[in-house]
């Protein structure tokens, strides 16, 4: 599945904000077509940064940033769903096409399949409130799919659901991604979930920002239940925690 060509390619990326913190210091990353990268760390190591300077959202105040978008497309799922509450799921979802200029009826059936993909059929005309988080969550990665992108960044996308929910999401988007071949950078807190889900897990520290270790997660998918209880799975969560612990 992994192409030789690399999607993502950070070269000694620092970023030193106004105030003068130094959020990051000299990150240098490859990551290659359609891998599944998970970055870990404590809270302000600056995951996020790396995330928001890759989609464009942040410049680097020094090094640079090289992207494989030539007839690529990129998205981005925030950790907020941040659905507009007074539009139903149908309008939600098609909200980057409108930004795009994209008229709603020349944009129905990629909306119908990306509500598709995330299991939302039925639920077109149901409005936030109607929801559960987790659909919240679904209805959001489901806008950032309607683009159908190669490159997906998610910032914690499930850290503020319950373990039943977010346990259920992270099969369900390896799913996705087995099915799609996206290029995948997921920021998260949560050392289990980065393992399950991702081909590489960097592990930040801070104080600032930079990558202590770029673990390969060995195991193939799909990946199951038993997997989350195997010694394998154990051995990999307990090394992050040394390398977080170390900083």
């Amino acid at each position: 599945m992994i192409e030789n060509t690399p999607d993502i390619i950070l070269n000694h990326v620092s970023k030193v904000y106004a105030n003068g913190t130094v959020a990051l210091e000299d990150v240098n990353l490859v990551i290659q077509q359609s891998e599944f990268v998970s970055l870990v760390g404590a809270s302000g190591c600056g995951k996020s940064t790396v995330l928001r300077i890759i989609a464009g959202l942040g410049t680097p105040s020094s090094g640079n940033v090289e992207l494989n978008l030539k007839e690529r497309k990129l998205s981005f799922v925030f950790q907020d769903a941040a659905l507009m509450p007074w539009a139903n799921v149908s309008e939600n979802v098609y909200l980057p096409l409108k930004l795009a200029g994209v008229p709603k009826k020349d944009a129905l059936v990629q909306i119908k399949q990306a509500i598709a993909r995330v299991g939302l059929e039925g639920f077109e005309n149901n409005y936030p409130r109607q929801l559960s988080g987790g659909m919240k969550m679904r209805v959001s990665i489901a806008r950032a799919l309607v683009q159908k992108p190669d490159i997906l960044l998610m910032d914690e996308p499930f850290g503020a659901l319950d373990e039943i929910t977010r346990s259920n999401l992270n099969t369900e988007l390896l799913d996705l991604w087995h099915q799609h071949h996206w290029t995948v950078v997921f920021v998260t807190h949560n050392i289990y979930e980065a393992v399950y889900l991702s081909n590489r897990v960097l592990v930040m520290g801070n104080s600032p920002g930079h990558i202590v270790a770029d673990i390969n997660i060995d195991t193939p998918y799909p990946r199951s239940e038993s997997f989350r209880t195997s010694t394998e799975y154990n051995k990999y969560c307990r090394s992050i925690n040394e390398y977080l612990r170390v900083k």
